[in-house]
């Protein structure tokens, strides 16, 4: 009895947690709620074949299943799920050596986590590779069919490395990250004075000094050209 009622309450217990240890203000404090809602507003119906790149134990690919896409999840470390889904399957392992077929998937899902793509330190990684994030966005535009929707989520600001924790995207890398690649909507948030996201210019986003604690969010629809 006791057990449950500890499941029950095992999310709120999370989210104090986690209040109680966040850095002083102004910090990323709400951050999945501005990347979450996106995905979910712009994630396409299916049929078709969709991966979720660094997926966690986050559940965007039981919602693309739950669209009818066929769903490949991976990520370079173990997750865990409370559910099973026929829709869904996991791989644990790396994208560069999975060996995805060219022009495979109708829809990828990338939510904070081709900024940690080669840096050493943090997920496993023991290879360093500082341009592990561009090589990775090449390779998913190879498996994505042309004219279908990648949902991609980065972290925004003034160009810089917070090693071994994340790469934060300016106005000199993410258009090396987005090279090639078609942008058919784009969203900029940053941190308000009360700690609040708000919605921002991009010049603005991009001047916004980061750090480990804080940084904007830059939220994209892509698409691969024909």
């Amino acid at each position: 009895m006791l057990w449950r009622i500890f499941r029950i309450l095992e999310p709120t217990f999370i989210r104090l947690y986690r209040r109680m240890n966040y850095p002083p203000v102004p910090n990323l404090l709400g951050d999945r709620d501005i990347e979450n809602s996106w995905i979910v507003a712009h994630m396409p119906e299916g049929p078709g074949s969709a991966l979720d790149f660094g997926c966690g134990s986050g559940w965007f690919g039981l919602l693309a299943a739950r669209k009818g896409f066929e769903v490949i999840a991976i990520d370079l470390q173990p997750v865990t799920w409370y559910y099973e889904h026929p829709s869904l399957n996991f791989f644990q392992g790396d994208l560069f050596k999975l060996n995805f077929p060219p022009e495979h998937f109708d829809l990828i899902i990338s939510c904070s986590a081709i900024e940690h793509v080669g840096l050493c330190g943090r997920y496993g990684i023991e290879i360093e590779n500082l341009n592990g994030d561009v090589e990775a966005m090449a390779l998913l535009k190879e498996i994505l069919k042309p004219k279908k929707p990648m949902l991609l989520t980065i972290p925004v600001g003034e160009d810089s490395i917070v090693a071994p924790l994340h790469r934060i995207y300016g106005e000199k890398r993410l258009p090396r990250l987005l090279m090639g690649w078609e942008i058919l909507k784009k969203e900029y948030w940053i941190k308000d004075d009360l700690n609040r996201w708000v919605l921002t210019e991009e010049s603005i986003a991009f001047r916004k000094k980061a750090s480990k604690h804080c940084y904007g969010l830059g939220l994209f629809v892509l698409e691969r050209p024909v």
